[in-house]
């Protein structure tokens, strides 16, 4: 495990003798940190973690990485000032090492100790879907191999090291997210993780406010296979139904592997049945192999999460059997809860988020469960040029699914005008300007059988709809 000894050689290039204390983990967090916790104190836009580095000395943190003055009587190793030929003093933790740049310490760190460890990192990137193939992947190797994984959706310049730190010698593989917000950060995110597999998952709308079109956004998630070993070591895994991760194939010196529901995909599915809230029914091909498959995990659109999870156990050596066994037991499931009312209507809250390609997969579930259906749908933000064509193609797809449609914030007024020009009755819609008044609209019309369906993104917080009816119920 990652001692005082590693840290100052990461941080210093001298590894004194008498450091071998074990660093339990890395923290951001003075609140969730644990005893023997190395504490980085980061400055945000919010809050600065200096102001907290006595807390996290009191929660029992070894030691404390500053990049200015703090106000805690412990000693202070400064190493912008460190020459090695004085020689290293370590004094007994707890203690304060002082950097330059507590983010950039922290990632060259993290930088180090992948490289100490010998084992297969597996990235992933993509507009949608990373996290649920991220958790899918994980259950498939976890059949044959020790797995780390990325916790929650600590994908970016912090999370992803803060999740490498936590790799023992006993780990055999690591699956890691990668998020996307601005040119090269993705390819940095490579230079600390040394992938040799990278998963792809699709091109999508979301983002492109800063990202500026999908080509953009393309050519940002293209950077991780372009940062791939060469083939054999190196392995791109692209989704052959997506015309820009399809564009990457050229992009990388990495081995393709692809899939998707296209007949010239390595790892294909067809015969897709949705089950509703059972899951779903399909078929496999791979070579001379068909595999027929049900699986609990909901949404004809998790075909390719699943096809995602299947390609990276077959790369990996995992067996049939024991890539079916994942897949039939797996936990994973979409960030959709499912919340059961007492006068029997049910919610399916997908409000973690939304863009149009994961609205109209909801819509696409909620038109496979029998019962009445209301769909609550928020504005999607952050689409950039495709604001307007995203919002109505999600009121179109809402027309043909839904009995009555609520929508919530001024954008999704555009949902709204293009259900209703798609033949949804007017008397059907419902234009709400915030998340207490589409409540009060829900409360009033949900009864025994019906299903709806609640989605926009986060900072709407449409969560609250759900838990109001769930705590009244």
């Amino acid at each position: 495990m990652l001692t005082l000894a590693d840290v100052f050689e990461a941080l210093s290039g001298v590894r004194p003798q008498a450091a071998s204390l074990v660093i339990s983990e890395a923290a951001v967090d003075s609140r969730q940190l644990i005893p023997g916790s190395l504490f980085v104190a980061l400055k945000g836009e919010r809050s600065d973690g200096h102001e907290f580095v006595r807390a996290a000395f009191e929660r029992g943190a070894h030691l404390a990485l500053v990049q200015r003055e703090v106000e805690v009587d412990r000693p202070i190793v400064d190493l912008r000032t460190f020459d090695p030929k004085n020689g290293l003093e370590v004094p007994p933790p707890p203690f304060c090492i002082r950097v330059e740049d507590t983010l950039l310490s922290l990632q060259k760190l993290a930088a180090y100790w992948r490289r100490k460890h010998d084992l297969r990192v597996i990235g992933i990137t993509g507009s949608v879907g990373k996290t649920t193939t991220k958790e899918l992947i994980a259950e498939v190797l976890a059949q044959r191999y020790r797995v780390l994984k990325t916790q929650g959706n600590l994908n970016n310049e912090i999370g992803l090291p803060l999740t490498l730190l936590r790799l023992t010698a006993a780990h055999q593989a690591a699956v890691l997210e990668m998020g996307f917000y601005v040119p090269g950060e993705i390819a940095f995110l490579c230079e600390i993780a040394q992938p040799q597999v990278g998963v792809i998952t699709s091109i999508g709308t979301v983002h492109v406010e800063r990202a500026g079109s999908q080509e953009a956004i393309a050519t940002g998630k293209s950077e991780l296979v372009q940062a791939l070993p060469p083939a054999p070591a190196g392995v791109a895994i692209l989704n052959w139904d997506d015309p820009w991760v399809r564009w990457m194939a050229d992009k990388t010196r990495a081995q393709l592997f692809t899939y998707g529901l296209d007949a010239d995909a390595d790892l294909r599915a067809d015969q897709i049945e949705g089950l509703g809230l059972k899951g779903i029914r399909f078929r496999l091909h791979f070579r001379n192999d068909v595999i027929h498959l049900r699986v609990p995990i909901i949404g004809r659109h998790s075909v390719h999460t699943i096809l995602r999870a299947v390609a990276v156990g077959l790369v990996m050596g995992v067996s049939w059997q024991e890539i079916i066994y994942a897949l039939q037991h797996s936990q994973s499931q979409l960030r959709m809860v499912t919340v059961n009312l007492s006068n029997g209507a049910m919610i399916l809250d997908d409000s973690y988020n939304a863009a149009p390609e994961s609205t109209l997969a909801a819509l696409n579930l909620l038109s496979e469960i029998n019962g009445r259906k209301i769909a609550v749908l928020g504005d999607m933000l952050e689409l950039g040029i495709y604001e307007k064509q995203g919002h109505e193609k999600v009121g179109m797809r809402a027309a043909e699914v839904a009995d009555t449609l609520i929508t919530v914030g001024n954008l999704a007024r555009m949902i709204a005008e293009s259900a209703r020009k798609a033949g949804l009755p007017a008397e059907k819609i419902h234009i709400t300007d915030g998340v207490d008044q589409a409540t009060d609209l829900l409360r009033g019309m949900l009864r025994e059988g019906d299903v709806a369906l609640v989605k926009g993104s986060h900072g709407l917080r449409m969560d609250r709809i759900a838990a109001a009816l769930e705590v009244e119920s």
